[in-house]
């Protein structure tokens, strides 16, 4: 099956002009499921990690959002267990004048600037309002365990 335009255009974009500490490579066998990685942000708990994510785009998109996913386990109040991501502009905010390049910077930013007080972890939201060192603790001690060597 053809893969609409825009797709075909997002992705070569992503190949030739890629962004900073993002990489996103579509599957040789199904060019609408990418590998995705995203660096941790400096000056943030996740800061030297590098983590796994998988991107898929529907049949609808862009009038739906991608499905995004964290394959890496990381601790962050607005990313649960599962690897889903509470983030706006994947749910409610999502609009088709968004593109692949602006979900993963979203994501990035994300990691930079976590939000407890829209959680998806709620006992990882409840640790950062009460113990904020000690939950971003928990985040560096996850990222050095499990973020290292993505590659």
């Amino acid at each position: 099956m053809a893969l609409p335009k825009r797709i075909i255009k997002e992705t070569e974009r992503l190949v030739s002009d890629p962004v900073p500490g993002i990489t996103a490579v579509p599957h040789d066998d199904n060019l609408r499921y990418f590998d995705v990685t995203v660096d941790g942000p400096s000056q943030s708990p996740y800061e030297g990690g590098v983590f796994k994510l998988e991107l898929f785009l529907p049949e609808e998109y862009p009038m739906v959002a991608p499905k995004v996913r964290f394959l890496t386990k990381i601790y962050h109040p607005n990313i649960d267990k599962l690897g889903r991501i509470c983030l706006d502009v994947l749910k409610t905010n999502w609009s088709p004048a968004l593109q692949i390049r602006t979900i993963l910077l979203s994501v990035q930013a994300l990691l930079g600037a976590p939000n407890p007080d829209d959680p998806l972890a709620n006992d990882v939201a409840q640790r950062w309002k009460e113990d904020e060192r000690a939950a971003i603790g928990t985040a560096r001690e996850w990222t050095k365990n499990y973020a290292h060597d993505a590659a």
